[in-house]
């Protein structure tokens, strides 16, 4: 793997997103999806220069020289997915996540950061996108394939990265996801008071319907005035958050 080209390069990883559930539901027609989605794959990236690092069952790991080549390729990609008639009527959704680095090429492979950063970036997305890194959307400029839009994500919180500013490119005027991208939430001091405010609210529901007096108050007709005790303490916690953030 010591032939790999080094320097600047833009990493791709892709992969299927449910497949699991796809193999449950086509049952015998999944290899054929499986054949054609590795076909188009190889194809796209290929076909504009791009070299297969490694493929693992339905992802794959491809290296380009130049971002450009690497979103063109991801581009004609997800286009020849969606155009294409897959057994079963299935819905085959891929998620493609680009980040460009300077990485170390050792004897058996690409080393470094930049390549976990790539698979991060591509994890944290939904069947459909393309994903790219701060880098590899600066690198691209205004030169992008026809009929791709920027969509900015902002910054994102990646598992073992920490920080990174994502892009998604949509494709011939499809929508931007309506989900969220699958990150982690950044320990930060406002998640850590969100956490506590939760955790009090439960245990004071859990204690006025725990209480020995709960039964009694219930059996009394007091459900009414047990329920006012709880919505005291959720607005009180309300009150507490707004005040810190």
């Amino acid at each position: 793997m010591s032939n790999l080209p080094g320097g600047t390069v833009t990493f791709v990883f892709t992969d299927i997103e449910g497949s699991t559930r796809l193999l449950q539901e086509l049952g015998d027609d999944f290899a054929e999806v499986a054949r054609e989605h590795r076909r188009i794959v190889r194809d796209a990236f290929g076909g504009r220069g791009g070299t297969e690092i490694d493929t693992q069952g339905d992802s794959f790991f491809f290296s380009f020289p130049r971002a450009r080549d690497a979103v063109a390729a991801a581009v004609d990609a997800q286009r020849g997915l969606r155009d294409h008639a897959w057994p079963g009527g299935a819905d085959l959704r891929v998620r493609m996540g680009l980040h460009t680095g300077e990485p170390t090429v050792g004897d058996e492979g690409y080393l470094g950061i930049d390549v976990v950063r790539a698979a991060r970036i591509s994890a944290a997305g939904h069947g459909g996108q393309i994903l790219v890194s701060e880098t590899t959307r600066a690198l691209l400029g205004n030169q992008l394939p026809e009929g791709v839009q920027v969509h900015d994500l902002g910054e994102q919180n990646l598992k073992d990265i920490q920080h990174e500013h994502i892009y998604e490119l949509s494709v011939d005027g499809a929508p931007v996801a309506a989900k969220p991208l699958k990150t982690e939430r950044a320990d930060t001091l406002e998640s850590r008071m969100e956490d506590r405010i939760n955790a009090y609210v439960e245990r004071q529901i859990e204690q006025a319907f725990s209480s020995p007096a709960a039964p009694a108050k219930l059996a009394a007709g007091g459900l009414v005035t047990l329920l006012l005790t709880v919505a005291t303490v959720v607005v009180i916690a309300l009150i507490v958050k707004l005040a810190f953030f």
